[in-house]
């Protein structure tokens, strides 16, 4: 049907550029004499496919704009959703709450959206004088009303008055505090109306937009990983962090923050709720100090944690269930920024009053829409956030994707760029609620470990597990190992392991200072079992590995008064990986060239050779040296640990 494949394409043209639509919002409907195609609440417009959009007959839809229904708030909007789902020919489907406003608008097309321009005029001071001045007296403008049922009933009786004084019917409906609906028999006109609009507050705006480049979030390490554990006293909460010239303008000056300290569309009280902590404090010691004060305060007097922080010196921070959701707080908060500056060329903010506030704060309706935002990822580690170095493929790789199916937040620190931003983009596409992030980094390199952990904490707001995973191979014996080679495997399979644990652990100590007593931290080396036996002509990685453990054990009893835990899983042999399966410098063809394998003659022969000597008759997977490191993040009674997963190759005395 060519009209839905329209009302398709309109919905994702309008629904993927964040300008118009924030967080899925919006709705488009088709209508028919017969039925209407209006979005199911939950879908999103980017995305939504036919199977996004509920179907209702508007013969059982037409009665509700003459039905009397309760007096009392609660019960009226519960009535108007049981007449709502009955009029559903897609059964399962929840109708948007505004699809009475969309059947009484006579235009087969109405696309209703919440742009940003369009906001900074239906949320200022002068929005009712603005609106005439700029498109004239034939304007259809609503003032705020709650939405629902009530907001429908002014909607149509608006419509009514419109078609009575200008003999035709409104093509454009502004809502105070809300939004727009434009309508059309065709989407061409739609996107003509809607275009001729943007360019007309384009134009009228006086004070431009700060340029929107990111800025470098000061001393973010300092803080947010205190204040992730001051926010997870019940369940561990996923932060995030972003700071650009709009932010700077409302983070660095109270003043301007009396501008965005209540919100100004109900979107914003769904995703945001209705107050936000502003930290104002000059140096990292004085905002733990307050938010160790002002965080309970404010559950005590809200009843919930912020969602919302704004921390001088580092910038607009979200505090979400998952980091999805985190995604989700920082673009509407943003959104609410711009409006509130692109008010001032319409005479300053408007927001809502505690009044309409509150009863958003309460509306069923608004209460699924936040439930179904959401999200939900599950695990055995869901919302910790997991660093795994060497993680853009081979074992490194596998391990990563089997704790991002875990639900863990994932940072893929690599030095191969394009190995990894490929990588996570493959983990994203399996991801729920839960992110992967990939950063550039040398493990070799103390600067390049900082930036790693800057990223991390700006993206997820602290590290729960650290698993130090790179490591390189040279095989070869006395007579074949050169120094340079030597000196090479040792760096990044010893001392690269140092640094990480002095980089990471000082994040970590600052987590479990502010964390509730039944909090620990890890880290966790992937050595190998040639780290708890020798390896003949492999003495460089076994040297290095064997080292490790003694770090492991030293690491350990030094950090464990500050609850970091520091273990080692010692895996066998990834026969399937590159390290041993590549076919010009896989461990196969190296012990085939430098006669590790008496006898061996193929590639074959040294797996055989290798086979042989496990009991399990198996090589190790990432999956099953997962378990182990699964099992070391979940028990507390153990650290200093270096736990084999060999398949009885190695065991331990």
């Amino acid at each position: 049907m060519k009209e839905i494949q329209d009302l398709i394409s309109i919905s994702r043209f309008y629904g993927k550029d964040s300008r118009f639509v924030i967080a899925g919002g919006g709705n488009t409907s088709y209508k028919n004499e017969e039925k209407i195609w209006v979005k199911a609440s939950g879908s999103s417009l980017e995305t939504i496919t036919e199977d996004g959009f509920a179907i209702l007959d508007r013969s059982l839809l037409n009665p509700m704009s003459g039905k009397q229904y309760s007096e009392n708030a609660a019960e009226r909007e519960e009535q108007v959703k049981n007449d709502l789902a009955a009029a559903t020919v897609t059964k399962g489907k929840r109708p948007s709450v505004e699809t009475s406003m969309h059947n009484v608008i006579n235009y087969a097309f109405v696309v209703h959206l919440h742009p940003t321009i369009v906001n900074g005029l239906m949320c200022a001071v002068n929005v009712t004088t603005v609106l005439e001045n700029l498109f004239g007296e034939k304007v259809l403008y609503v003032e705020y009303t709650d939405p629902g049922y009530v907001l429908f009933k002014k909607v149509d009786e608006k419509i009514k008055e419109y078609r009575q004084k200008f003999s035709e019917e409104p093509q454009v409906i502004w809502l105070q505090n809300h939004g727009i609906f434009v309508a059309a028999d065709s989407i061409e006109e739609i996107k003509s109306i809607y275009g001729s609009i943007f360019a007309t507050l384009e134009k009228a705006v006086s004070i431009p937009l700060p340029e929107d480049e990111r800025k470098v979030c000061r001393c973010v390490s300092e803080v947010l990983p205190a204040i992730r554990m001051l926010v997870s006293k019940d369940n561990l909460k996923t932060l995030k962090v972003r700071r650009n010239g709009l932010i700077e303008y409302f983070c660095e000056s109270p003043r301007n923050q009396v501008a965005i300290a209540k919100p100004f569309t109900p979107d914003a009280i769904v995703y945001c709720k209705s107050n936000y902590l502003f930290l104002n404090d000059e140096t990292p010691g004085q905002v733990l100090e307050n938010a160790e004060e002002l965080i309970p305060g404010f559950v005590n007097k809200f009843g919930y944690l912020p969602k919302v922080l704004l921390i001088k010196g580092i910038g607009l921070v979200s505090v979400g269930d998952n980091a999805r959701q985190c995604d989700t707080i920082l673009d509407v908060f943003e959104d609410a920024m711009k409006v509130a500056f692109l008010s001032q060329s319409f005479g300053g903010a408007h927001p809502m009053t505690q009044a309409q506030i509150e009863f958003i704060d309460n509306w069923e309706v608004e209460n699924y829409r936040r439930s179904v935002a959401a999200g939900n990822a599950s695990g055995r580690v869901e919302n910790k956030t997991i660093v795994v170095t060497g993680a853009a493929q081979g074992f490194g790789e596998g391990i990563a994707e089997c704790l991002l199916r875990e639900g863990a937040n994932i940072v893929v620190a690599d030095l191969n760029e394009e190995a990894g931003r490929n990588t996570v983009g493959k983990f994203n596409g399996l991801a729920k609620s839960n992110r992967a992030i990939f950063v550039k980094t040398n493990v070799s390199e103390i600067s390049s470990l900082d930036n790693l952990v800057q990223e991390t904490v700006c993206h997820f707001g602290g590290i729960d597990c650290f698993i130090s995973n790179a490591g390189v191979l040279r095989a070869g014996g006395l007579e074949d190992m050169t120094p340079e080679n030597f000196d090479f495997v040792t760096k990044i399979n010893y001392n690269a392991y140092f640094y990480c644990t002095k980089v990471v652990s000082q994040v970590m100590k600052l987590q479990t200072k502010y964390a509730s007593s039944d909090y620990f931290a890890d880290i966790i080396q992937i050595n190998s079992k040639s780290g708890l036996r020798g390896s003949k002509a492999n003495f460089a990685y076994a040297g290095g590995k064997f080292g490790g453990v003694g770090l492991t054990q030293s690491f350990a009893l030094e950090l464990a008064p500050f609850r970091i835990k520091v273990n080692s899983v010692c895996p066998g042999n990834y026969y399937e990986g590159p390290l041993w399966s590549d076919p010009e410098n896989g461990l196969f063809v190296q012990y085939l060239n430098a006669g590790k394998v008496p006898g061996a003659k193929t590639i074959d022969d040294v797996k055989a050779f290798y086979l042989a000597q496990v009991p399990m008759r198996k090589g190790c997977t990432p999956g099953d040296v997962t378990k182990g490191v699964l099992y070391l993040m979940e028990q507390c009674g153990e650290t200093g640990q270096a736990l084999p997963v060999t398949g009885g190759q190695v065991m331990l005395n």
